[in-house]
């Protein structure tokens, strides 16, 4: 049986992803112009550096979900590690945030693994809490709904921080960082403090003895988890090329710096309005048919922005608009969908190792960002632009052919491999009667 949380468990559980989004949000977006515009480093550099950073901290999303399974139930294996992590996520923060006037590639790669290393240490067990928190298929996209809605509201609050320190130079960034700093540092404590006091940590799991083994199985077979993460790997590098680009190319082909905050704020404010319309959808359509949906509709209207000009602003802010509402689909619904699996492998395989798919959920994500900076950063490089110099027409154009046309392209290639998806509503109340019917015949 599903003993469903409350209100105020789930707000409890889900303002953890406050601080965490406001924090990542601020890395992804203003960082790597940040850095570009103030200390002399190269695009080139610093699109390697963030790489490499990523690709470092791949390698700690499978070790955490392991031990956060592993770590006994008395200890509230996922809450411990939430709580270890809070000191970490507000030091790395501070110090990438606001750096030394000197700084090198080396202090942005040293804090720049610190702060994804931190992250991961309460992402990871985070995502696997939330899958274990409710059992039924719609509560769980309203629990994953409740953890995107306040991370949407800590995008925001950043994003608003930009929009109070706007500016046309770097010197705006770095009043937004520093002001962004002491949002995460503050709501991170409290989020803490209260999903350690209010929500439940006591589900147990079940784990094969080979666990690298089993594992390697999960990815390496054609199964539904692997025809999902691939899915989500290509749509959110579809995301991440725009999102790391936007300064870029607001300022650039837009060209309106001014604007960049207020963007942001709308295309973050959509995206929270439509998490709501989008869970009711989903329990109307389904979760993977919901999300085609949404897939559809970004692609459509990124399909434009080639063709944008600093006569386009008012275009650009419908498509700021439509494609903000399309990525609350996005972010709720793949990870609701995860969720359900963990469910299918149980019956399955007989394991209940829930750290282990949102482990192997956030090297996808991770991946997702480095490529894609790894991608446009260096082939701005490639076809001359400069983000802080003149640009000739040409750089211009390459930029804004990139900042559209790769993230069509892999949003509709996510969209072709999900094709035939097979976990419907109707089929994990079938996984789940089974489920029952086995722990029953348990006991």
């Amino acid at each position: 049986m599903d003993n469903s949380p409350t209100r105020t468990t789930i707000a409890a559980y889900g303002s953890l992803a406050f601080p965490l989004a406001a924090a990542f949000i601020a890395l992804q977006v203003f960082v790597p112009t940040f850095y570009a515009e103030s200390t002399g480093l190269s695009l080139t550099t610093i699109g390697l550096v963030l790489l490499i950073a990523r690709l470092c901290d791949t390698v700690t999303d499978p070790v955490v979900g392991y031990l956060s399974d592993r770590t006994p139930t008395a200890w509230r294996r996922r809450k411990l590690f939430v709580v270890i992590a809070t000191p970490l996520i507000a030091i790395s923060t501070f110090y990438l945030f606001n750096p030394p006037a000197d700084v090198g590639r080396s202090y942005l790669l040293l804090w720049t693994i610190a702060i994804y290393i931190a992250g991961t240490l309460s992402i990871v067990p985070l995502g696997a809490w939330g899958a274990e928190l409710s059992s039924d298929y719609n509560k769980r996209s309203t629990i994953t709904g409740v953890r995107v809605a306040f991370g949407l509201a800590g995008s925001l609050a950043a994003l608003l921080i930009a929009v109070v320190f706007s500016a046309d130079d770097s010197a705006q960034l770095g009043r937004t960082l520093s002001g962004v700093t002491w949002l995460v540092i503050a709501t991170l404590v409290a989020a803490t403090v209260l999903a350690a006091m209010l929500v439940p940590d006591d589900k147990d799991t079940s784990l094969p003895e080979n666990t690298l083994s089993a594992a390697w199985d999960v990815i390496s077979k054609p199964t539904p988890f692997r025809q999902l993460l691939g899915s989500f790997f290509l749509n959110a590098v579809g995301n991440a090329i725009p999102a790391s680009l936007f300064i870029l190319f607001v300022t650039h082909v837009i060209g309106a710096p001014e604007a960049v905050g207020r963007l942001l704020f709308l295309y973050f404010i959509c995206s929270a309005l439509s998490v709501p319309v989008w869970v009711a959808v989903s329990k109307k359509l389904g979760k993977h048919q919901t999300w085609t949906v949404a897939i559809l509709l970004a692609a459509a209207f990124f399909v434009w922005t080639p063709f944008l000009n600093a006569e386009s602003v008012a275009i650009f802010y419908v498509i700021v608009i439509v494609t903000g509402f399309a990525t609350g689909a996005d972010l709720v619904l793949p990870a609701a969908i995860n969720g359900d699996i963990i469910e299918w492998d149980a019956l399955q395989t007989g394991y209940k190792r829930p750290g282990l798919f949102f482990a192997l959920w956030g090297t996808a994500t991770k991946l997702s960002f480095a490529l894609a900076i790894g991608i446009a950063f260096p082939l701005l490089d490639v076809i001359g632009f400069s983000a802080t110099g003149a640009n000739d027409g040409n750089a211009i154009q390459g930029l804004a052919i990139m900042y559209g046309l790769p993230c069509i392209a892999f949003k509709l290639t996510a969209l072709f491999l999900m094709r035939g998806y097979p976990i419907t509503e109707e089929k994990h109340k079938e996984i789940r009667a089974q489920l029952e019917a086995r722990d029953a015949a348990q006991v």
